[in-house]
């Protein structure tokens, strides 16, 4: 059981009342929640939302493409799918049971004042996985207009009609629904949770009629569970197996890093342990099985195999089906931005200056920044995609394995909450002008050895090396701080003589 030494009297608004929290590391957004009301239910659709979108839709039918037999390919997903679950479950407990978000906890362990690093860090990254899942979004949208209004497809080439690498109804649609997620975000939290219960669900149904389509005009008999040539067998298929299982966690190293945005509302760490179980192995198995049930049936179907789902509900001769599928997809899409690339940043921004900018004003800087980057010009480059996703691991690795050494094995497990709002030099998480040393060279140490493979791809070995940039920095990172904090000069002082009390959740 985590002992946290219970946070002071939170009023109705949220606001700490005493003893009073230093205005620089507190706002009402930030303050340890008074009310935890999540249910697994709400958990389990946060990560319906993260896994239901056309990425997550390509992603895990590309694993079908690479050569294994069915079995190797289900065996990869559920192991790398597990690795996430179990991480999922320790970086929840310390956010839940204190109640404060990704950023405010890294205060135990980067200092009330370092702990802007690691949230700078993911806000960034953040910021342009927010633009690029909101032009794949656009993309579905594009979609729906032109079957409902054929005369606006030549405003869809950028040759034509484009600015900035966009085509003009691109801007249309990816205005439209960079707006629409910003009301969303702008309501809050609550308004946030049941966007995420219903959008989950709905990609299911869609995701099932879709099947049902392709089943009535292929037959049963043309499912083909192995969506390419079986090329590795034996020991051979060993090195595949491994890479697909660092696939499946680099793509879900960010929303993974900091799921203490969302495991605080949790209304116990049974339940978010419950929701996790249920939205990680469980959901993306049947997901998966989904997937590459409706691309292979696209084979026989349209006459060539197509793992975009977007793509897939256009080839149908109905506009009513077409505009529900891409839709909905769209929708989809929209909920993991918000879950993933939204809250994130608002949260990490925030910690920055918390009286300056509120949860709402870090979540706005970070949709404007996603247009800036115009995320359609990245993610039409094959190559730039394929260093972002590895350079996020080398990045996201470290700030994961510093936090859990800390936690766990330096800590046991004990969080002083009123500390993390001090700027008190006598404050247990002060360390040194309120930086911890240890914390901040074991980043940059994970960070620098696992980008090396990243930076010198064309190097023997290195292209391998470079798929597995998380568990590099997440293993250097924790071994690292490990160190330094129990055996160097730089050890970390644990508050001794404190009669910490079990917070309620």
């Amino acid at each position: 059981m985590t002992d946290v030494i219970s946070p002071p009297a939170i009023s109705a608004a949220g606001s700490p009342s005493a003893p009073p929290y230093d205005p620089r590391l507190t706002n009402d957004d930030l303050a340890p929640l008074k009310d935890q009301r999540w249910g697994s239910y709400n958990i389990f659709a946060f990560w319906m939302s993260d896994v239901h979108s056309v990425g997550g839709y390509v992603t895990a039918g590309s694993l079908f493409a690479l050569g294994l037999a069915s079995w190797q390919v289900l065996v990869s997903l559920l192991a790398g799918i597990t690795i996430v679950y179990f991480f999922c479950n320790l970086v929840a407990k310390p956010s839940q049971m204190t109640g404060v978000p990704y950023p405010v906890i890294c205060r135990s362990v980067f200092g009330v004042l370092g702990a802007n690093i690691p949230a700078i860090i993911r806000g960034l990254i953040a910021v342009a996985w927010y633009g690029i899942q909101t032009f794949l979004a656009s993309a579905a949208l594009d979609v729906v207009l032109i079957k409902l209004f054929p005369a606006l497809a030549p405003y869809a080439v950028v040759e034509d009609y484009g600015f900035a690498g966009l085509s003009a109804l691109g801007w249309v649609s990816f205005l439209t629904l960079w707006v629409l997620q910003a009301c969303v975000f702008w309501r809050g939290m609550e308004s946030i949770r049941r966007f995420i219960d219903f959008c989950g669900p709905a990609v299911y149904v869609v995701m099932f009629l879709l099947c049902g389509y392709l089943i009535s005009k292929a037959g049963w008999s043309a499912i083909d569970l192995n969506l390419g040539t079986v090329t590795h067998t034996g020991l051979d298929a060993l090195p595949v197996m491994l890479g697909a299982i660092a696939l499946v966690v680099s793509y879900f190293s960010g929303p993974m890093l900091n799921f203490g945005d969302f495991s605080r509302y949790g209304r116990s760490f049974a339940a978010v342990k419950r929701g996790n179980f249920l939205g990680l192995p469980v959901n993306f198995l049947v997901f998966s099985l989904l997937v590459v049930i409706t691309a292979s049936l696209t084979l026989p179907v349209y006459g060539e195999l197509i793992t975009d789902p977007v793509e897939t509900v256009a080839r149908i001769d109905s506009t009513f089906a077409i505009v529900l599928g891409a839709l909905t997809f769209a929708i989809a899409t929209i909920g993991i931005n918000i879950v993933a690339n939204f809250i994130s940043p608002a949260f990490d921004f925030s910690n920055v200056s918390p009286q300056r900018i509120s949860w709402r004003a870090g979540g706005m800087i970070a949709a404007v920044g996603s247009v800036l980057i115009t995320p359609w010009n990245l993610y039409n480059n094959p190559d730039v995609i394929h260093y972002t996703l590895e350079t996020l691991g080398a990045f996201i690795g470290p700030l994961f394995g510093i936090l859990i050494a800390d936690y766990y094995l330096v800590r046991k497990q004990q969080v002083i909450v009123d500390d993390l709002f001090t700027m008190s030099e006598k404050g247990a998480y002060w360390y040194r002008k309120g930086y911890n040393p240890a914390a901040v060279i074991a980043t940059v140490v994970g960070a620098a050895v696992a980008m090396i493979p990243v930076l010198f791809n064309d190097a023997p070995g290195m292209h391998t090396t470079a798929q597995y940039s998380w568990f590099i920095g997440c293993g250097l990172g924790f071994a690292v701080y490990h160190l330094l904090a129990t055996r160097t000069r730089l050890a970390v002082r644990v508050p001794e003589n404190h009669s910490p009390t079990e917070k309620v959740a």
